[in-house]
């Protein structure tokens, strides 16, 4: 005799409805950031400190004013040579950072927020609320969101 194993009428499971996953859920909240008036030596040397390759700048109300990469910070190392000078300790974070800043909403869903990565070829995008820099997404920090996600369906 076999054995009958009788579990009585199953319901079908109501599927759950996926919520969005967020940019704000993803962003990093704890930033280092820089001052218009900084030296771009003190840059280059947190930078290197923290490895990271570039960080909003930010005046004395946290509002965003800019953003100073590994780049930027290049350029003023490339002209110093050109000269064949040392840096210039008067080559300031204002002079050097990009002014025009895109930003991304913290509401964006997180595979909008890679498809403008994509679309920009930018390596981060802040994130600002009411005018104040509230935190900075990456790269990374999209795929980390892809990765915790894996198995699951894309919606």
């Amino acid at each position: 005799m076999g054995i009958i194993n009788f579990q009585g009428r199953r319901t079908s499971q109501p599927e759950k409805e996926h919520e969005p996953i967020l940019v704000s859920d993803y962003m990093s909240k704890n930033l280092i950031t820089f001052r218009e008036e900084q030296p771009i030596e003190d840059v280059i040397e947190t930078l290197i400190q923290n490895k990271i390759s570039g960080g909003p700048v930010v005046n004395e109300k946290n509002e965003l004013i800019g953003i100073i990469s590994e780049g930027d910070c290049m350029k003023q190392i490339s002209e110093s040579r050109y000269y064949n000078l040392p840096i210039d300790k008067n080559n300031t974070v204002g002079k050097a950072m990009v002014k025009e800043v895109e930003t991304i909403d913290g509401n964006m869903n997180i595979f909008d927020a890679a498809n403008k990565f994509l679309t920009s070829r930018r390596r981060r995008f802040p994130i600002v609320d009411k005018g104040k820099l509230v935190g900075l997404i990456s790269q990374k920090d999209v795929l980390k969101a892809a990765m915790k996600l894996k198995g699951n369906t894309w919606k």
